[in-house]
């Protein structure tokens, strides 16, 4: 298990060759470095983006430039937490500013969770190297594990594609909610 943030991890942003793909699953992540963001947004300012959120834009932006696909699916329950209503109408517009396709499903209240969708988060690059996330109870990342296996790059691909044919894009998702579309940033404007 691999800490988080740690540099054999980082390093595959900047590496991958054609794609990187994100499955997440949790309704609140701590200790991302967003606090700061999340407070203000939730108080009814319009933060500016972190350090943090600048790096993965340019990153992102970067990546972008040079041909590669940056994907994201982010499986909503709804009603959303107030994470989630930060995340999606603050951090991913500026994420999709910068170039990332980002998708949502939403999974209402009482209605099942998607079969082919797994409940873990994972980071997938070039079809190949794969990534679980590990988080605590709370939604603190704990770990990233490796998983060199190709059996489970193969199921991670059939994941990610089951979820990217489900997913609705980031700006249907927020346009077919007006209180999430009043908070968009500037940055799509």
């Amino acid at each position: 298990m691999l800490p988080p943030g740690a540099p054999e991890f980082s390093a595959w942003f900047r590496r991958f060759r054609r794609s990187c793909f994100r499955l997440e699953t949790l309704q609140c992540y701590l200790g991302s470095g967003e606090d700061d963001s999340i407070r203000a947004f939730l108080a009814g300012r319009s933060p500016q983006p972190h350090p943090g959120k600048r790096e993965w834009m340019t990153l992102v932006d970067a990546a972008v430039r040079d041909g590669r696909t940056m994907q994201r699916v982010h499986v909503v329950t709804e009603p959303i937490t107030d994470y989630i209503r930060f995340e999606v109408t603050w951090s991913y517009a500026y994420s999709v500013a910068a170039g990332e396709d980002v998708r949502i499903i939403p999974v209402l209240d009482g209605e099942p969770w998607p079969l082919e969708i797994p409940t873990c988060d994972f980071w997938l690059f070039d079809d190949s190297e794969l990534f679980d996330m590990h988080y605590d109870a709370e939604g603190t990342w704990t770990g990233i594990e490796h998983r060199g296996e190709p059996a489970a790059a193969s199921v991670a691909c059939q994941v990610r594609d089951a979820a990217l044919r489900r997913a609705q894009p980031w700006a249907e998702y927020v346009s077919a909610r007006p209180e999430l579309a009043r908070r968009v940033p500037p940055c799509l404007t």
